[in-house]
């Protein structure tokens, strides 16, 4: 009976002939106005996107905050149906779940279990030639300075297999608005958060070709480091030299690990 209810929440999300369908006009005509009240988004080189077909964006993981600030801006700004790769756990309430896989968002486990069903639905949207959105740190970042951290390579694997191209986007501000792992929102529609849209990344040399586990981890690096790229840009810092490890510093990969930290 458990097994059913968890695949029952964790059911995968049905492509709509019209991208912009009216489930999403509907969910987003109330999440519009309640984003403009958290924050003022402050976009730049979004012309570099395409204006239709299929591509992966990614982008750099601050706060709780970030999906609402990609979501607005591929909606909004781009005028495109927004799809995330979420984790599961948002997917239980029946009311939230309903409305995220509505709006055509991707439920993933968590914990070491296998996402082949859930890579299979991105596979899907992709195909149909929609967008995808993915934060590849797979958590919000742990860095102490908030940079970038070091990148699961599944958006990596998700664009060379279904060959589309992969464009950076880096934002900061968020963390004005929600910090890291808080509770207490602190909106404000004057509070910026920049968002920046780098030029495709180049994946030619791993395109096409079987590849082994280190060029997946290199290809995942290069996609890292453009994103860090343009978050230095939008800081006006520079950025450290290697991406922080959790493992490295025995941190747990997913979950609140400052709450952890502290028991």
């Amino acid at each position: 009976m458990a097994k059913n209810t968890k695949l029952a929440y964790l059911q995968m999300p049905k492509i709509k002939k019209k991208e912009r369908h009216f489930v999403l006009v509907l969910i987003a005509s109330f999440l519009i106005p309640a984003v403009r009240l958290l924050f003022k988004l402050v976009p730049k080189g979004q012309e570099k996107l395409p204006k239709s077909g299929a591509y992966v964006l990614v982008s750099n993981h601050v706060t709780n905050v970030d999906p609402l600030a990609m979501a607005y801006f591929v909606y909004v700004v781009l005028k495109r149906a927004p799809h995330f790769l979420a984790k599961g756990n948002l997917f239980k309430n029946p009311l939230v779940g309903g409305l995220l896989r509505a709006a055509g968002q991707i439920p993933v486990y968590r914990g070491g279990q296998r996402n082949d069903e859930p890579l299979r639905a991105a596979h899907a949207f992709l195909d149909a030639g929609h967008c995808i959105s993915i934060f590849p740190e797979g958590t919000l970042t742990r860095d102490p300075e908030l940079w970038p951290m070091r990148g699961k390579t599944g958006a990596v694997r998700l664009a060379l297999e279904t060959n589309v191209p992969v464009y950076p986007v880096a934002h900061w501000g968020s963390e004005q608005v929600l910090p890291q792992y808080g509770s207490k929102f602190r909106p404000g529609f004057w509070k910026p958060v920049h968002m920046i849209v780098g030029d495709e990344i180049d994946l030619s040399k791993y395109r096409n070709k079987k590849l082994t586990p280190a060029e997946v981890y290199e290809a995942t690096a290069l996609v890292m480091s453009r994103i860090t790229e343009l978050v230095s840009q939008l800081r006006g810092t520079v950025a450290p030299a290697e991406l922080w490890d959790p493992a490295q510093h025995g941190q747990s990969e997913v979950g609140n690990f400052k709450k952890k930290a502290k028991r």
